[in-house]
């Protein structure tokens, strides 16, 4: 399934099966997204092949961020969730008021049952 995969990710994963000689084809998400777009193999005799490909991909591409974080987070320049809050103070501010305004509604029939 390609629901939520960036862009370059799922090109990187047609060009993999299409290297390997693995015929498939792509079905797109559903206009309310009910289903999400995803990708389709014609032989299911590939389907275990197709995995382990896309599964080393995925633990290789995995590797690759977690060394571009680790190096961004030597030189002090990773993100935080302060840098964030800094960053948009009104955005955070506003969440915030949402996040409150949730647990509220969602608590307040509890809060007032005996009244």
């Amino acid at each position: 399934m390609l629901g939520g995969v960036p862009d370059d990710e799922a090109e990187e994963i047609r060009a993999l099966l299409s290297e390997n000689e693995i015929g498939c084809y792509e079905v797109p998400g559903s206009f309310m997204g009910i289903s999400p777009p995803s990708i389709w193999l014609f032989d299911c005799s590939d389907y275990q092949r197709a995995g382990k490909l896309i599964e080393d991909y995925q633990e290789k591409r995995a590797a690759l961020a977690r060394g571009e974080y680790q190096r961004l987070k030597n030189e002090g320049r990773h993100k935080t969730i302060l840098d964030s809050m800094k960053s948009h103070p009104f955005r955070f501010f506003i969440y915030l008021l949402l996040i409150s305004l949730v647990i509220y509604l969602s608590l307040s029939p509890f809060l007032n049952f005996g009244k």
